[in-house]
């Protein structure tokens, strides 16, 4: 990270002067949330970030905005979370179903080059890409009387969703909020000084083609991990307005607001056809004026900006909005509110979700050091406290980028930097898209899982196309990605693209949080969903030629060969465990409805009792693919592990029921190593979770925390940057402590020695029932059970099972006794 230099260019000469009227500035007043904040709750620093990746998020799911808090010149990064190349495209490759049957026969005879050829020229989708969510450009605040600062601190606080930077200078003491409002849709700058000085400022736009691929600043590697080299605290970003494109306008919008429009990019050959706007106003106490391209405010104690962003997209298939009217609206429905209204409504529809959970692992000492040092040494200082924010973060993450109205979470949840980034910043649907929803269930925001729903009753529109199309099949289906315009055929290539069971995944991640937060109105938005998952593969299964019966083909094990070059293949244990789960759901989610259809149920019955049981390898390993080729795979430490899916999420591998394969299960973990990707990580650290090991899960943990893996910001380090490592290491660490399969409610499963006395509280298990667990010296002291009334719940602790039944409040309340083997 950057280091502040309070000595650098413009810091007053007259140092005992300064202070001197630095010491007669009265203290800022706060409101009593201010004065409240948790600091366990507190990301914060003691310099201005450099690089992205040491900027602060705040989002309303809708809209992004990463805060760099510098003094001289601050930057507001934005994103909004339509914002995505190209247009509505259709993306089947017409040769699909004609060359289908004999990839299939290729696959079959293990010509593996002539198949691998053959999926490329005729199975691919055409564009073989598909479009890049893209960062909405910059706000550069300059601030021409601030020439240097002292006792600076930047912070974001995950109670309120505010970031703050405060410094004091030659003029005053300064305190600047940010935060992105739900009620009111708008990014919210609150600027104000306290001394004798006045805020001066200098607002302007830059396009985000000023940034270079990645965006992510310098980066060197050493021992410790990475490093990062930033710009110094005041160095003023240039807006390099003869770099702008000729579709893009900025002009004044009144004499107190800026409107920016512009349109997004062509991609792979997909002409852009969506318009964006960026509206600006100002309320404040100075004089306001708009010039031109430049928002000027001169002589102001207090200045609110209010920014909103929309494009023109309606949906999948409709590009006609109005994003200025949209803008319009909001920026001025917002200004005529009081500041303290702003904040408050944010406030109340924040914490309203937020605060329901609550978890403390010890350690509340180590918030005392700034977020990046206990980051950088936590292979040397194991931080407890720091991975009770990593949950909370996470949950901050989630709330941030996943709201009703919204978009799902991307790869970077609702941030990005550039016009291009890494992997397009879409959908990955065979790990990463469902990794950001493990922790909504548990962690109790099941509200937040409302965009995915709806992002999957798109596809099975755009899918049942596909299906019908490429394989002449019934129901739907979706491949390893997608993005806004709902593309469901397979891209990227071979080794990527040719997998047929993202859609079945994403059915599967839905049915499994419906267990979190069960309701009669989602049930029946889920129903057709997994009976037109069901159908298609009900078409499309295939009889293995060796007679091991039913099999998906073409199809891969994500992302990993299993011989030199070649990842095509027929039945992966990953979709044979994954369809297993999608036929129980099918026929339980219907029967929970009561719309039995008795011939679907008998016909998804029957092919889910010839899917090729899970196998045990020569090695002792779960077997990847329906061969035993795990030994021959080129690399033995691949970041997927996508055949212990029936570990996790799945519940199929247990150490309950199937000990064969879950010892099967540990020896592949072995093989695969602790030390992977991000996200890899984080799955890693998961499977050990479930299988019951707590200290190999911390060690994991550990890895996960450190600087590697872990940006400054706390943001996931892939690297680049991929928000899913955030999400699923957060649902692990809540999985260490309580974990909800097989029927039961299993009291800490994993917890390591290292967090000895803690809490949880507010965490979600299956059935909507909220648990209270508390523990000392690494045992359990106190349960407490919320749920509905009468409901039975069984929980296991140290071997134990014990069957509460809650009273007609919906509580229970049972003790370390009640788990006591009998005497």
């Amino acid at each position: 990270m950057t280091h502040f230099n309070p000595t650098r260019r413009g810091f007053v000469a007259g140092g005992t002067s300064l202070a001197c009227t630095l010491a007669a500035l009265p203290v800022f007043a706060q409101s009593g949330a201010a004065k409240l904040a948790d600091d366990s709750l507190m990301l914060w620093y003691d310099q201005p970030a450099g690089p992205w990746i040491e900027a602060l998020p705040v989002g309303s799911g809708r809209l992004g905005t990463m805060v760099f808090g510098r003094p001289a010149q601050e930057r507001l990064q934005f994103n909004i979370d339509t914002l995505y190349g190209g247009g509505p495209y259709v993306q089947d490759n017409p040769k699909f179903r004609e060359a289908l049957p004999q990839v299939r026969a290729l696959i079959d005879q293990e010509r593996w080059k002539e198949a691998n050829d053959l999926v490329s020229e005729a199975l691919m989708g055409k564009p073989i890409k598909q479009m890049p969510f893209s960062g909405a450009g910059d706000l550069l605040l300059d601030f021409p009387g601030v020439k240097a600062a002292a006792r600076y601190r930047r912070s974001l606080d995950l109670d309120s969703a505010i970031a703050t930077t405060q410094f004091i200078d030659g003029s005053g003491r300064h305190r600047r909020e940010t935060f992105c409002s739900v009620p009111d849709q708008v990014t919210v700058i609150r600027l104000e000084i306290e001394g004798d000085g006045a805020i001066d400022v200098d607002l302007g736009y830059r396009h985000p083609d000023y940034q270079p691929y990645g965006g992510f600043g310098d980066t060197k590697y050493d021992k410790d991990g990475v490093v990062f080299v930033g710009a110094p605290w005041d160095h003023r970003e240039p807006l390099n307005a003869e770099k702008r494109p000729g579709s893009l306008a900025v002009r004044a919008d009144g004499s107190d607001a800026l409107l920016i429009e512009g349109r997004n990019v062509q991609a792979f050959g997909i002409p852009g056809q969506l318009r964006y706007a960026l509206r600006v106003q100002a309320v404040g106490d100075g004089r306001i004026e708009a010039v031109g391209d430049r928002l000027r405010v001169r002589g102001a104690r207090q200045l609110t900006l209010v920014v909103a962003g929309e494009t023109s997209y309606v949906n999948w298939q409709d590009t006609s909005g109005d994003p200025v009217a949209a803008v319009r609206q909001r920026t001025a429905a917002a200004a005529r509110k009081p500041f303290a209204k702003l904040r408050d409504d944010h406030l109340k529809a924040h914490r309203a979700l937020f605060r329901r959970l609550n978890i403390d692992l010890g350690g509340r000492e180590a918030n005392a050091r700034t977020t990046d040092a206990r980051i950088k040494d936590v292979p040397r200082q194991p931080d407890a406290a720091l991975a009770a924010m990593y949950v909370q973060y996470a949950r901050y993450l989630l709330l941030s980028s996943s709201r009703p109205g919204s978009q799902p979470a991307n790869l970077q949840g609702v941030w990005n930097e550039v016009l291009h980034p890494p992997w397009e910043g879409k959908y990955t649907i065979n790990i990463n898209t469902e990794m950001n929803y493990w922790p909504a269930g548990p962690a109790n925001l099941g509200e937040c899982v409302e965009p995915l729903l709806k992002m999957v009753e798109d596809l099975a529109v755009t899918g049942a196309r596909t299906a019908r199309n490429s394989y002449g099949a019934r129901g739907w289906v979706a491949h390893h990605n997608t993005d806004l315009w709902r593309a469901t055929a397979p891209l990227d290539g071979p080794l990527w693209g040719m997998w047929p069971t993202g859609g079945a995944w994403l059915c599967t991640t839905l049915w499994q949080q419906y267990q979190y937060n069960p309701s009669p109105a989602v049930l029946r938005r889920l129903v057709p969903l997994f009976k037109g998952a069901a159908l298609f593969f009900l078409d499309t299964l295939i009889e293995d030629p060796k007679g091991r019966g039913l099999v998906t083909s073409p199809s891969s094990s994500p992302e990993n060969n299993h011989h030199a070059d070649i990842a095509l293949c027929a039945g992966p244990a990953m979709d044979r465990q994954i369809l297993r789960d999608l036929f129980d759901a099918a026929i339980a989610a219907q029967a929970q409805l009561g719309e039995d259809d008795p011939a679907f149920t008998a016909a998804v019955r029957k092919a889910r009792a010839r899917l090729p049981a899970d196998r045990i390898g020569a090695q002792g390993q779960l077997q990847e693919w329906l061969e035993d080729w795990d030994a021959s795979a080129t690399d033995q430490q691949h970041r997927h592990v996508s055949h212990l899916y029936a570990v996790y999420p799945s519940e199929q591998v247990n150490v309950r029921d199937t000990p064969a394969l879950a010892q099967a299960a540990r020896k592949t973990l072995n093989t695969r190593g602790d030390e992977s990707t991000g996200w890899a990580t984080a799955w890693r650290l998961a499977l050990w979770t479930r299988l019951g090991d707590g200290e190999r899960a911390y060690k994991v943990l550990q890895g996960l925390l450190g600087p590697a893996r872990t940006y400054p910001n706390m943001f996931d380090a892939h690297p680049p940057f991929q928000i899913d490592g955030n999400f699923g290491g957060a649902a692990a660490i809540l999985d260490m402590i309580v974990q909800s399969w097989g029927g039961e409610v299993h009291l800490l499963a994993a917890l390591p020695k290292a967090w000895p006395t803690g809490r949880l509280h507010g965490v979600r298990a299956h059935g909507g029932v909220e648990v209270d667990v508390d523990w000392q010296a690494g045992s359990l002291t106190r349960v407490r059970l919320r749920g509905p009334a009468r409901a039975g719940v069984t929980l296991r602790h140290l071997g134990r099972s014990v069957a509460v039944k809650l009273d007609a409040r919906g509580h229970a309340r049972l003790s370390a006794s009640d788990f006591a083997a009998p005497t």
